[in-house]
């Protein structure tokens, strides 16, 4: 899945790129808003993460004019404003959920988790199966019978195939 980050904070892009990346998803970052527009516009995206004040378009102008040309890409807001008013003016911008600086990642993960899986219309398509075996894709957390293991993207993307490929098997235990 590939993810927009339009953040002009060095560090917390990083961050944010860093854990992203480790989750299994695909990244592309821009450093300004406008940087971030021509991204939006160019290529399309499961979710995007805006950064409210951009240098250049702030985010808020960014993520109104992704409207207005049509880009209904899924947008949490990050921000270090939180006033109620804040919140509110990023949601009627077009923002879809709203995060307040500073974060734990783990909530940024399951926000965006939770925003790509309502965006697909699936209620589970997250999770492949078959027989005991099952693989959820946004944790790689694989399941057989009781036990239970995080995989690496290499081992997440041969078990996601097995999971998809009619008659599939798995090696044993």
């Amino acid at each position: 899945m590939r993810i927009l980050l339009v953040e002009d904070d060095k560090k917390i892009a990083a961050f944010i790129l860093k854990g992203l990346r480790a989750a299994g998803y695909a990244v592309d970052h821009a450093a300004d808003g406008e940087e971030g527009l021509r991204m939006a516009l160019a290529a399309p995206y499961d979710a995007a993460i805006i950064d409210i004040m951009l240098p250049g378009l702030d985010g808020l102008s960014l993520i109104e004019k992704m409207r207005h040309k049509r880009v209904n890409t899924p947008v949490i807001i990050l921000s270090a404003r939180s006033s109620v008013d804040d919140r509110v003016k990023g949601l009627q911008a077009g923002g879809d959920d709203y995060l307040t600086k500073p974060f734990a990642f783990s909530e940024l993960l399951a926000r965006l988790q939770a925003l790509i899986r309502r965006a697909s219309g699936a209620s589970e398509p997250t999770r492949l199966a078959v027989g005991d075996l099952s693989l959820n894709l946004l944790t790689r957390e694989v399941t057989r019978g009781v036990r239970r293991s995080t995989c690496s993207r290499s081992s997440s993307l041969y078990s996601s195939i097995l999971c998809a490929t009619p008659g599939g098997s798995s090696p044993g235990p």
